[in-house]
């Protein structure tokens, strides 16, 4: 017999393969493949075996729940694709609650830092400076797994999977020239290449409909790749350049 499950808590390919070794360790599976991006794993097994097993196999952080087939002969199949889209965005928002605190708090710190400043230029540094700095530390707390989720969808770190590791030490090193006010123009050249370059990653997995985790604050938070992950780049992009543009 063969049942799917839905997994939370998986966040790179080592999750995946941890994941999928720990289910197929369990007495009486089969095989246990499990899909990344899906967040399921398809498990065939001699006898049925209940959730809580496959639940106790697993480590805390990981999260199994069987998947339900459920048939509803009274609703239209347009009825029902409306309230499963309704479902998922409500999921992407909520799961996005981490994200939107902590922009927010980064948008009131600059605020009081600038609201006796006639000029805002020097207000985008220390919102950039901020925001570098809180992101790279969220990476930082799970170095390990930072850099496998990264190559999931960054060009660059694909490519170069060292690149993944030294990323969240570019950020650091950023928010501090930025908050420092240390070689402002080689600060936002370097802010413009390597947000260019994620943010082209992100764009290709929104156009693929691919459902991945986003690294953008580390591992340590479970949060949706999404067009607000796009936007957030976009909107330092925007930031980096205008500054830019004023120093020419």
């Amino acid at each position: 017999m063969k049942h799917t499950y839905y997994i939370k808590g998986m966040t790179c390919n080592g999750c995946r393969t941890s994941v999928e070794q720990k289910l197929n360790a369990v007495p009486g599976v089969k095989t246990a493949t499990v899909d990344l991006e899906k967040q399921e794993a398809v498990i065939e097994m001699d006898h049925h075996i209940d959730t809580a097993t496959f639940a106790e196999a697993l480590p805390d952080k990981y999260a199994i729940t069987e998947k339900q087939k459920t048939r509803n002969i009274f609703s239209s199949t347009t009825r029902n694709n409306a309230f499963a889209k309704a479902e998922t965005e409500k999921t992407k928002l909520q799961q996005l609650k981490p994200l939107l605190i902590i922009l927010g708090y980064i948008t009131v710190a600059t605020i009081l830092l600038n609201y006796q400043r006639e000029s805002w230029n020097e207000a985008m540094l220390d919102f950039m400076g901020l925001f570098f700095i809180v992101f790279s530390f969220f990476k930082i707390l799970d170095l390990k797994g930072f850099p496998d989720s990264f190559r999931m969808y960054d060009p660059l770190a694909k490519v170069l999977p060292a690149y993944g590791w030294i990323y969240p030490f570019i950020e650091t090193a950023l928010g501090l020239m930025f908050l420092m006010r240390l070689e402002i123009p080689i600060a936002l050249i370097v802010t413009l290449i390597i947000l260019g370059i994620t943010t082209v990653g992100v764009t290709k997995t929104l156009l693929d409909k691919k459902s991945i985790k986003c690294a953008c604050l580390g591992t340590a938070l479970q949060l949706p790749m999404t067009e607000a992950t796009f936007i957030e780049n976009a909107i330092m992009i925007v930031m980096a350049a205008i500054m830019l543009i004023n120093l020419i």
